[in-house]
């Protein structure tokens, strides 16, 4: 195997534990905030709003990890 093929399978691997991260973040996050809404249903909007800067933390950082895992395999 070439050492391209490599990078590309190195690449692969760390998209993959990069998504996996990514679920096991996010997860427990949207059951908290739904949790919330549940109990109390009048700071429900408060609970979203917070989650979805939470989860679009988490999904930037899973971004910039995946653009490295690319950037590696490419050169």
């Amino acid at each position: 195997m070439n050492p391209q093929g490599l990078a590309w399978l190195a690449a692969g691997l760390g998209v993959g534990i990069t998504v996996f991260g990514v679920g096991t973040g996010i997860g427990p996050l949207v059951a908290a905030a739904l949790e919330a809404g549940a109990r109390q249903p009048e700071s429900a909007k408060d609970a979203r709003t917070t989650m979805i800067i939470g989860a679009a933390l988490i999904e930037g950082v899973a971004l910039f990890a995946m653009v490295i895992c690319i950037l590696l395999a490419v050169k």
